[in-house]
């Protein structure tokens, strides 16, 4: 069996935010990683400073929710880096409204690039886990999943990713590949930022109420989530599969 530095890990959504903080954790674990998001270009400064501090690092641009571009870019990682043993799927979109005003297209962009997206890339990047006996899939979900006003079809995604993460434990957990969601709850990210604004609400007002309700008494960041994949990614993690953790600073599910 490979040992870690060998691996490659490919995160989805990765130019910013929480999935440019697992590339980079990812990277600090020796992995070589595939940082993917929609822009190949704003995925360069993640590919930079992972190149910097010693590893190695490949930005693709990839639509996850295209067939082709999905099965090409996986394609291109295993031709580049070597053959994927590791996906995050974190690649995500809102489309926030109440369900009387929302739209079939901002219900269906919403999961597409969630659902869609973790579909197209999973049954992509598994057969090289197959293969290599060893394998590790890290879905994001969100607390959300739990229900959300104004997230009809987002609640929908992420409550859908977990039930998607629990059937690919059964499956594949006889080839050595593990199956794991992460549900992250207040993040302090631009998506939180967006939600503030389409709530009418300061950001920091929106933010010390949403504190006042955590039991830790602060907000996550996108290291909280890093560290977590971090832990499923791992060789200790090969006894724990078709698990949600709620990162939340808090009791949740």
């Amino acid at each position: 069996m490979s040992t870690p530095d060998e691996r490659v890990a490919v995160v989805t959504g990765a130019a910013r935010g929480i999935g440019a903080a697992v590339a980079r954790r990812l990277a600090q674990d020796g992995f070589a990683v595939a940082v993917l998001d929609l822009d190949e270009a704003a995925c360069k400064p993640v590919v930079t400073e992972i190149e910097q501090a010693g590893g190695r690092a490949l930005a693709v641009g990839v639509d996850v929710a295209d067939e082709q571009a999905v099965q090409s870019g996986v394609e291109r990682v295993a031709e580049q880096l070597g053959a994927p043993t590791v996906l995050v799927n974190n690649a995500g979109v809102t489309r926030d409204n109440l369900l009387f005003k929302m739209s079939a297209l901002d219900w269906d962009a919403v999961m597409n690039v969630h659902l869609r997206g973790s579909f197209l890339m999973t049954r992509a990047a598994q057969r090289y886990m197959t293969e290599a006996r060893w394998g590790r899939i890290v879905n994001i979900s969100s607390v959300s999943a739990l229900g959300s006003r104004g997230q009809v079809n987002y609640s929908a995604a992420k409550a859908g990713l977990q039930g998607f993460t629990k059937t690919l434990a059964i499956e594949l957990g006889k080839f050595g590949v593990t199956a794991n969601a992460i549900a992250p709850g207040f993040i302090e990210t631009e998506m939180t930022v967006a939600t503030a604004a389409r709530l009418g609400i300061e950001f920091e007002d929106f933010k010390k109420a949403v504190i006042s309700t955590i039991p830790v008494s602060r907000g996550g960041t996108p290291a909280d989530v890093a560290h977590a994949v971090s832990f499923f990614a791992g060789e200790a993690a090969g006894y724990v599969s078709g698990q949600v953790l709620y990162v939340a600073g808090g009791p949740h599910g």
